[in-house]
């Protein structure tokens, strides 16, 4: 099974990147985020057209993620309270950024960290919040999902060396030192960075700012993951991030990555 993450900065605007991209690497699932589109207005024709079934949780101009899949997936659910309780999850669902369905006993959980702003801000307060929630909505899939793979936009890189440059980055949203413990605490429920299962060497990015010609000079950040359960990262072949769609013209700021098992 092939699993992709990508996060598309507007599923309209991307549209025939993410068409032609999947027309030529067939995988599984395509995990979305940043689809910036009401259910109503996602180009759905577009997949079944090619033979995929989409399923979304959108939002007008902002967030939104959908699974994009071979075969029809089982157990569809969309954010936080279709696992936790509404109590817990207070306004943490009024952002839509979780969906996960079940293919072949694998549970897959497609995600859109929020960015969080700026340190300190109101913003990364939610960032915070939202993690922490998280823990506990990933621990409730695992005990039902032994093979569990968790994937998405985390906007947090969490080592120095999965940025270009490790200068100042304590002071950096995205690689403060809270967010990568409180992604470190997700972690701890037995999920397992898919990708240094293949290497452990810097220099593979996910993501390049549109600004200063990034992606030119390779300035790049690794923030898109796929986290995964013992008994997947067992069955992992490999993990890999093709560059070549944030060469296109228009591109998305992220590209794709995935993950075989």
């Amino acid at each position: 099974m092939k699993v992709t993450s990508w996060n598309v900065n507007s599923i309209r605007t991307r549209l025939d990147h993410v068409i032609d991209w999947l027309q030529a690497n067939p995988v599984d699932v395509l995990c979305l985020q940043e689809t910036k589109a009401m259910d109503a207005d996602f180009p759905e024709k577009a997949f079944t057209d090619i033979g995929y079934h989409p399923y979304i949780y959108g939002q007008k101009s902002y967030n939104g993620v959908a699974l994009i899949s071979k075969a029809p997936l089982d157990d569809v659910q969309m954010g936080f309270a279709d696992v936790m309780n509404t109590e817990s999850v207070g306004n943490l669902d009024d952002q839509k950024r979780v969906i996960s369905g079940v293919l072949d006993d694998v549970r897959i959980v497609n995600l859109y960290v929020p960015n969080g702003s700026a340190i300190g801000s109101d913003k990364y307060i939610y960032k915070l919040s939202w993690l922490a929630l998280l823990k506990q909505y990933l621990a409730a899939q695992l005990s039902l999902h032994p093979k569990l793979n968790v994937c998405g936009d985390f906007n947090i890189a969490l080592e120095n060396k999965d940025i270009y440059t490790d200068k100042s980055r304590d002071k950096h949203i995205m690689s403060s030192p809270i967010e990568r413990e409180a992604l470190r605490d997700v972690l701890s429920i037995g999920l397992a960075d898919a990708c240094r299962k293949f290497t452990d060497e810097g220099g593979h990015f996910s993501w390049w700012d549109y600004r200063t010609d990034s992606f030119a000079r390779n300035t790049g950040w690794r923030i898109d993951h796929h986290y995964l359960s013992p008994t997947l990262y067992e069955q992992a072949k490999s993990c890999t991030i093709d560059t070549h769609p944030r060469g296109l013209e228009r591109p998305s700021d992220h590209t794709p990555v995935t993950v075989e098992y």
